[in-house]
């Protein structure tokens, strides 16, 4: 096999995980694109690995299994921020996520709950 195939194929996973990331409106479509962003270049540094001569024999291959480590762990710190964001939010869209205040629980910022919700958490009465 010729090894321009794998590189087009990887430029082109690489391009769907771009668009992915900036077109997709749900957190969680947005990490399976980012997924495929990383998938194509391992795909490209198996193949740099296996058509290059290298000093250090199957170099590429260990550089592959570090970023699909690293993968691993941004899906689950991912998730873990996916959940914690629906459950504040009740929506995992995107665009209604505010990022310059806290949310407030009921929805009316001039009620004082705070206090009265951090009291009941920390057991006092």
């Amino acid at each position: 096999m010729h090894p321009v195939i794998p590189y087009v194929i990887a430029a082109g996973m690489f391009g769907l995980g771009t668009y992915g990331v900036l077109v997709r409106r749900n957190a969680v479509l947005l990490l399976m694109a980012v997924e495929l962003m990383l998938n194509a270049v391992n795909l490209v540094l198996v193949t740099a690995d296996t058509t290059v001569r290298a000093a250090l024999p199957h170099s590429g291959q260990v550089f592959a299994l570090f970023v699909i480590v690293l993968a691993a762990a941004e899906i689950g710190v991912g998730l873990a921020v996916v959940l914690q964001l629906y459950r504040l939010r009740a929506s995992i869209a995107l665009d209604e996520v505010r990022l310059d205040s806290a949310p407030v629980p009921n929805g009316d910022p001039d009620d004082n709950n705070s206090a009265r919700h951090a009291a009941t958490t920390t057991g006092a009465a």
